[in-house]
Order: C-alpha cells, then sequence, then structure tokens
C-alpha cells in the first residue's frame, strides 16, 4: 500500500459515519451488504448514494437491481452490521426481516429505511455510486450505529450533554 493510499484511509476512517445495510431482492431470493458510504443527494426529488466496490461478489446484483433498501442500522444492531459485512452466505436467515410493499427486503427494529428506485449508477474508480430516489420512509425511535477508527457503537451520552 501507498503512503498516499494509507494516509487517505486515515483520514477517511477518522471521519465518523452511519452505518447502514443495503438490501434488494433477486429473484425473490434477498440480498445485503453493510455500507458505510451513504449520503444525500437533493431534496427536490429525494436522492440518496451510496457506493459499491466492483469486486464485490453482490456488485452484479445491485447493478441489475431496479430497486434497493437503505437500512440505517440502530444503536443496538452492531450485530446486524458485523453479519452483514461477513461472506456468510445466507445473512438473512440469522436476522429479523420482512418483505415490504414495495418488495425488498427491509431489516426490523432499524434507525429508518429508506426504500429506493435506482436513479442512476456513476462510474467511479474502482466504485459504482448508486443514486437512488426514495419512495417510501420509515423513521425508527432508535439512535443510530456509528463507525470511527474501524469500531462501531452508538453515539456516547455526553454528546447529548
Amino acid at each position: 500500500m501507498t503512503d498516499q493510499v494509507a494516509a487517505f484511509k486515515l483520514a477517511l476512517g477518522n471521519y465518523p459515519t452511519g452505518v447502514t445495510v443495503v438490501t434488494t431482492s433477486h429473484e425473490t431470493k434477498p440480498i445485503g451488504l453493510t455500507v458505510n458510504s451513504f449520503a444525500s443527494v437533493s431534496i427536490d426529488p429525494l436522492l440518496i448514494l451510496w457506493s459499491l466496490d466492483k469486486n464485490s461478489q453482490l456488485h452484479s446484483y445491485f447493478t441489475n437491481a431496479s430497486h434497493f433498501a437503505v437500512n440505517i442500522l440502530a444503536s443496538d444492531q452492531e450485530h446486524l452490521c458485523t453479519l452483514f459485512a461477513s461472506k456468510i452466505p445466507d445473512r438473512f436467515a440469522q436476522a429479523q426481516w420482512s418483505t415490504s410493499s414495495l418488495g425488498l427486503p427491509i431489516l426490523h427494529d432499524t434507525a429508518a429505511i429508506l426504500q429506493c428506485k435506482t436513479f442512476q449508477q456513476i462510474d467511479a474508480g474502482d466504485h459504482t455510486i448508486f443514486i437512488g430516489h426514495v419512495q417510501d420512509i420509515t423513521n425508527g425511535q432508535k439512535e443510530p450505529l456509528l463507525y470511527h477508527r474501524r469500531h462501531i457503537g452508538q453515539i456516547p451520552k455526553s454528546f447529548y450533554s
């Protein structure tokens, strides 16, 4: 690894982000993976983005999907972050989930869920950026899970003081 790549990873690892599991379906089979490269794009229309490494085994499922869901994990869902970041073949067998009215696999008890129609895909180096047009929003009552310096956890209570 070059010094520039190491410095890049260190700098971005020092930027705290939320943790999501992005899901879709392929021939009724649920597909999902942990993603922290998630951001809002536009209010009018409602657009969000996330990115995926082109070498991911799940890349083709998402490039061919017309819809996907962004499940924003709650602070007590660290196990789902780890599960969907793993190579376990049937991750959904170990998670509580259901199929939404839009036909997408959605996880239970999350901080929020954004169900999206694929709006655009952008080639970006070794990743693809997926832009989704938000079709449905579900807000939970839980605090979000955070990722910072290769650690996952909740917002410290002192943050609210």
